[in-house]
């Protein structure tokens, strides 16, 4: 039962740590949409010709960017907390019946890596050049963020066993 208990925690965790971000950049829009902004720009980026046309300057294409983001963090925090409901009502039964409901918290813990995989590292940090930015570089929050949740994920897909 522990190690039920255990996996349940950790996806609440994560659940209520995403909740916090998104809630975060609801009520304090401007702070991190100004991240977004910066990174799309690439304003603060070594400004090489070659790179310089991927830059997105249009207000409109970094709001829709920043709203994605934010949806993206909301929609793995709704997954995370119905997925620890599954767990919670399976908790006690069978392996395999604990085991089926893992699937909810496993589609959130999913997107929130994808977020931080494809929108952070890959698109932000490569197709942006986030990573030559000193002021506006989240790669290496985002590579923990995904890590951790990568650690939770893999954690919670090992298979149960019966309850004593």
């Amino acid at each position: 039962m522990i190690v039920r208990l255990s996996k349940l925690s950790l996806v609440a965790a994560v659940a209520l740590f995403l909740t916090l971000v998104a809630v975060g950049n609801i009520a304090d829009y401007g702070a991190n949409a100004q991240f977004v902004n910066h990174v799309l720009a690439m304003d603060t980026t070594f400004r090489s010709p070659n790179l310089m046309w991927r830059a997105v300057t249009d207000p409109v294409l970094q709001t829709i960017a920043y709203l994605s983001i934010i949806l993206a963090e909301a929609a793995s925090a709704l997954l995370l907390w119905w997925g620890c409901l599954r767990l919670w009502h399976r908790r006690r039964g069978a392996a395999a019946r604990f085991d089926a409901g893992k699937d909810v918290a496993v589609a959130g813990l999913s997107l929130a890596m994808l977020l931080w995989a494809v929108g952070f590292l890959a698109i932000g940090g490569e197709w942006f050049a986030m990573w030559q930015s000193q002021d506006w570089n989240g790669q290496d929050k985002a590579f923990a963020l995904f890590a951790c949740h990568g650690i939770v994920l893999l954690y919670l897909v090992q298979p149960d066993r019966e309850p004593a």
